[in-house]
């Protein structure tokens, strides 16, 4: 039996987590569980899987579940970073399932890991804004970082077909989102509700912004920078409409190995609870002979601006990926509440960028006043902006 602390409980990983918990009662048991704002739905996971210790957004909302559960919970909720922090790095879990949505989910990981659990991450911002830091300190307590999301799960799984020495590259795929072939005139009258519409994958709002973007797939190339440990020229990027295919690994004979598989996140979770083993999900397999119409084309980097931004933020190293993911956050915020168009966000996080000027990443104080300095000038733009 393993226990299970998952952050992120709400959201589309987290829901698809507590999935895989129904229907493996017999392997995995939930012990904490940490959310944001949504306490209605938190309250009906929280009364079925009976966790030890909980976590909400803020005071409010810890108020908000203890009105909606049992006296008996009382006691068990927590609230803000303290309270993700403690969950993270509860006695009783073996693992802990980082799937908060943003940088966010940077110091739950880090406390998880300093005490000595292993982790499922979902959160691709902690290694964007800490992925030298998070890395060492993997290392340093002995604990596996297995990923979740389906690109680098993909990797993390055709890396096992040769040796590390032996790889040239590692190809990232993206679906291109939903604005993958509209014309570059008509991105600015697209709405929140188009920008959301995903193709082939139901995600969360921050998540589909970003996939409409492509900044995602931005993100996801700095991650695998470290999560790999993989220099940035030998990372590239892929778009692949069907996503069938979640990514390659080429080695330096010429071979590319690939993982393939429908468009479903609880095949990736499920690996990453179980590794080494594969459970049986009772998903409807991939069919190959109805998937003659795999498509791939190298990203267009005038149209989606932001996967150059963010390959550039790796480049410079130091802080910069840092006020890349925090200019981002800030932007697409922005543009959900429909105070930006959808091209301005790539457009304020360059500018953003060109002004918060990076520093060290060596120091965890000097990423966190990099992110917050980069949020305050991003939030300024914006009140600024016009739309």
């Amino acid at each position: 039996m393993k226990t299970l602390a998952l952050l992120g409980s709400t959201g589309s990983i987290g829901v698809n987590v507590l999935n895989i918990v129904r229907q493996f009662p017999d392997r995995y048991r939930i012990c904490g569980l940490a959310a944001g704002k949504n306490v209605h739905l938190l309250s009906n996971q929280i009364l079925e899987f009976n966790p030890k210790l909980i976590s909400v957004f803020d005071e409010e909302h810890a108020d908000q579940l203890r009105a909606l559960l049992p006296r008996e919970f009382a006691e068990r909720i927590m609230y803000g970073t303290e309270g993700n922090q403690a969950v993270a790095a509860m006695d009783d879990s073996d693992m802990a399932i980082c799937a908060v949505v943003g940088a966010a989910g940077l110091l739950p990981t880090i406390a998880a890991i300093e005490a000595g659990k292993d982790i499922g991450l979902a959160n691709k911002e902690t290694l964007v804004v800490a992925g030298r830091i998070v890395m060492d300190k993997v290392r340093a307590h002995g604990v596996k970082l297995l990923p979740i999301d389906s690109e680098h799960s993909a990797i993390f799984q055709a890396l096992e077909a040769g040796r590390r020495e032996d790889v040239s590259q590692l190809i990232l795929t993206a679906s291109g989102g939903p604005f993958l072939h509209t014309p570059a005139d008509d991105l600015r009258s697209v709405t929140c509700d188009d920008a959301l519409n995903h193709p082939n994958w139901s995600m969360g709002r921050k998540i589909s912004i970003d996939s409409a973007t492509l900044m995602n797939k931005g993100l996801e190339v700095i991650e695998a920078r470290w999560l790999f440990d993989m220099e940035v020229d030998s990372i590239s990027v892929v778009v692949h409409p069907q996503s069938i295919v979640h990514s390659l690994v080429e080695y330096q004979d010429g071979s590319v190995i690939a993982q393939l598989g429908i468009p479903d996140m609880k095949i990736p979770i499920a690996y990453a609870l179980s590794y080494p083993e594969r459970i049986e999900l009772g998903l409807k397999p991939l069919n190959l002979w109805q998937c003659s119409d795999l498509e791939f084309y190298e990203p267009d980097h005038e149209r989606f601006p932001a996967l150059r931004l963010a390959f550039s933020a790796l480049e410079q190293g130091g802080t910069s990926p840092a006020v890349l993911n925090a200019a981002n956050e800030e932007a697409v915020d922005a543009f959900l509440d429909k105070k930006i168009s959808f091209p301005e966000i790539p457009v304020i996080v360059g500018q953003t960028m060109a002004h918060v000027k990076g520093g060290d990443d060596l120091e965890l104080e000097e990423l966190i006043a990099a992110d917050r300095e980069a949020r305050r000038y991003t939030r300024s733009l914006i009140s600024r902006n016009p739309s």
